[in-house]
This record gives structure tokens, sequence and C-alpha cells, in this order.
């Protein structure tokens, strides 16, 4: 089996002898070239065997260019290899990068992350999913629009982009949120208050800790003989309704 050649970019030495040793570990993984500036790894991509290289470990902060510099570069390329972004300490990036989908090693690492991100690469790679990782990784890298349009929900080999105007309501189910389609159920790593964060208000509405509705798919309200509330969806599904929120959802229909 042809080995996956990886490109390790970290401006620290050690850093990038602790990938080198990881990587030893598997023998389906060769490291092609080790650079320590982003500018060496776009040299080493772009010279004849670097075509070849498949997936890049980049660390986020370095000196005088950023590896999401070198990211939003790479996120041009019809078919760029896969970034696995290495941080230190930058806890919002490390968010950013579960949204969309996008894998990163936070340092120092253990034997079992590190082999459960080469997995869901290899996985990737063998189902031919670059193109799709492509679009994920515009999505990310590119400016950013003030509120989400889509998602990018990963599974293993696997990258969907989900639309958010397609999504009827969602459901939180622990670290994740259930997106209820017309036809189907997705599951996305992230939190329900994460998600409400980059939502567009007037396009959602949060009916309860644990779901946030389309306004648009609110059709009516219900008191249940407890004092609680429900939610009548125009897609047929009922939701709870908090006190918290209940204000809200009555403005709502009175509009």
């Amino acid at each position: 089996m042809t080995a996956i050649r990886a490109l390790i970019v970290d401006d620290e030495e050690p850093g990038r002898i602790n990938l080198r040793y990881a990587l030893a570990e598997h023998a389906a993984w060769e490291v092609a070239v080790e650079c320590a500036s982003a500018a060496a790894a776009r040299a080493a991509l772009a010279a004849p065997d670097g075509h070849g290289i498949a997936v890049v470990f980049l660390d986020i902060q370095m000196p005088q260019e950023s590896g999401l510099a070198l990211a939003r570069e790479l996120a041009q390329r019809e078919e760029p290899p896969l970034i696995i972004f290495v941080t230190a300490y930058d806890a919002h990036a490390v968010e950013a990068f579960e949204v969309h989908a996008l894998d990163y090693l936070l340092k120092p690492f253990d034997d079992q992350r590190f082999a459960q991100t080469l997995e869901r690469a290899r996985a990737m790679l063998a189902q031919r999913q670059r193109a799709g990782y492509g679009a994920a990784l515009r999505a990310y890298a590119l400016p950013q629009p003030d509120y989400w349009r889509q998602l990018s929900v990963r599974s293993v080999g696997r990258i969907e982009s989900v639309q958010l105007e397609d999504v009827l309501w969602m459901e939180a189910a622990g670290n994740y949120v259930e997106l209820r389609l017309a036809t189907r159920r997705v599951l996305h790593r992230v939190t329900l208050s994460r998600l409400q964060q980059h939502l567009d208000p007037a396009c959602y509405v949060r009916v309860h800790r644990s779901a946030i509705v389309r306004a648009t798919q609110i059709a009516s309200l219900a008191a249940n003989g407890d004092g609680s509330y429900q939610a009548a969806l125009r897609c047929g599904d009922t939701v709870s309704v908090s006190e918290r929120y209940l204000a809200a959802v009555k403005a709502l229909l009175q509009r």
C-alpha cells in the first residue's frame, strides 16, 4: 500500500520532532518534509514531489506568517491537501475547527487522539472526499458573513455541507446538535448555545434550552394542563416551549 505522505509545519523544532516520532509509529504514513515556516511549506508544496503530499500538519501560531494564512491560500486549490491544525493554546481556533469540520491537535496530544486524527484523514482520502473537504476549508478560511448560512458536518471519511435554510429546527444532544430537515436528521458536533451565537436571530428563535426553531416553522402555541407550553410546527412536529422563551414565541406569533 502506498504510504500517505505528510508535511509537518512548525516553527519550533520540538514540535516537529514530536510529530515525526508520532507518525513513525504508523506504518501507513511517511513524513515527506518538515518546514519551520509557512514560506518554506509553500515552497515544499510547489516542488515537483510536493504534489504527492496529501496531509499537512500545520501549526497555527508562527512568526512572520501564521498557519491560518497558509490555510487560506491552500483553500483556493480545487483539491487542497488535508490540513490538520496544531495548536497549543488558541481555544477560539479549536472551537472554530470543530464547527467547520476541520481537525486539529491540541498540544500536548496523546496517542489515542493522534490515532483518531490519522484515521479521519485516512478515511477521507480513501473515499475521495478531498473535493468536499476543499469546500469546507474554504467555508472556514475565507471571510465569513455576519451569520452562518451553512454547516460542514463531519462523519468518518465524509464531509457534508448542510444549508441552514433547509434546517426546520434543531435539538440539543449533549455535545451535538440534531439538525431536523424535511426528510432526515443530521447529527453535528457543536453545542446548541455555541451554534446559536452564529444564527440570524431574525430567522431562528430559541424556544427551550434544548431547542431552536426556524421562525417561519412556528404555526401555533398551546398550553398543556400542567401549565407548560408546546409549539406546533408547520412540518408536523411539536416542540416544548419553556417559560424563559415564552414571551419571544408569543411575540413571534403576533407579527
